[in-house]
């Protein structure tokens, strides 16, 4: 096993190395003995404000880190046989009130343009005889941080309340289903193409406040937040709270997956505990 990332990394017992992705190079030592890559590299989406530059940058280090990979596996100096990629749901877009499946067309936001635009370049990897697999994350839920912690905050401090129309659709995932759907995906040599990487619950995010509200033991009596009111606060990443999407996991769950944590309240209740 071996992880590939900007800097190396010394205090553990899987081998590190690096690669530059704006330099396009990479250590291809890395790939010695392995026959499976998972790729989850990309600037995170919701880190820092969306200017011009930093828009450029979420997309390039998608699109650059996957070239990057494509460039040396397409040398042939390897034995791996197996490609898993990160993507996101919002491929889909924020258009559409519908049920989504991987068969559903890509968006027209930005969002949407970046993963189309990610996955044409994860998609050059099938053309060299290996297996590939796309994961479409959804809203990872986890102790760690990230949506949940942020989701949490307003609501601890009496402040919590819906966003926008509080009726659009959050299709979430526990990050232990999360992680338990790429390792089905390595094992897994019948698993191809795209997958949903979301719970089979999707649920409005007035109906999502509610449940953090009950859980923390909190009351909610504050009415929903204006979209206007959240771009003018974070500019154009409100997109992401504002709009929605409803994505389901009927794919997954075919091909064999079993949800541990398959409603909401099952999963918040497994969270905020280790808060």
């Amino acid at each position: 096993m071996s992880h590939l990332g900007r800097s190396k990394k010394s205090d553990g017992e899987v081998k590190s190395f690096v690669w530059n992705i704006s330099l396009q190079h990479m250590d291809e030592e890395s790939l010695s003995g392995i026959d499976t890559i998972i790729h989850l590299a990309g600037a995170g989406v919701a880190d820092k404000r969306w200017t011009k530059k930093r828009k450029q940058e979420i997309l390039e280090s998608r699109t650059q880190s996957t070239k990057l990979l494509f460039d040396v596996l397409k040398k042939g100096n390897h034995q791996v046989t197996s490609f898993i990629s990160a993507s996101a749901i919002g491929y889909y877009g924020f258009e559409s009130n519908d049920m989504l499946t991987e068969a559903s067309p890509a968006g027209g936001d930005y969002l949407a343009t970046v993963t189309k635009q990610w996955e044409d370049e994860v998609d050059k990897i099938e053309s060299l005889n290996i297996r590939l697999v796309k994961v479409r994350i959804g809203i990872v839920l986890s102790e760690r941080g990230g949506a949940l912690k942020e989701m949490m905050l307003p609501v601890k401090l009496f402040v919590g309340s819906p966003l926008g129309s509080g009726n659009q659709y959050l299709s979430w995932i526990h990050i232990h289903d999360l992680c338990a759907i790429f390792c089905k995906s390595v094992e897994d040599r019948m698993m191809t193409g795209v997958y949903n990487g979301v719970g089979p619950h999707p649920t409005t995010n007035r109906a999502f406040t509610r449940a953090i509200a009950k859980v923390l033991r909190r009351p909610l009596f504050l009415p929903a937040i204006p979209g206007f009111l959240l771009k003018l606060v974070i500019g154009e990443m409100a997109d992401i709270v504002v709009g929605g999407s409803k994505v389901s996991s009927h794919k997954i769950q075919q091909a064999g997956f079993s949800f541990q944590f398959d409603s909401l309240d099952k999963a918040l209740r497994d969270l905020i505990s280790k808060n």
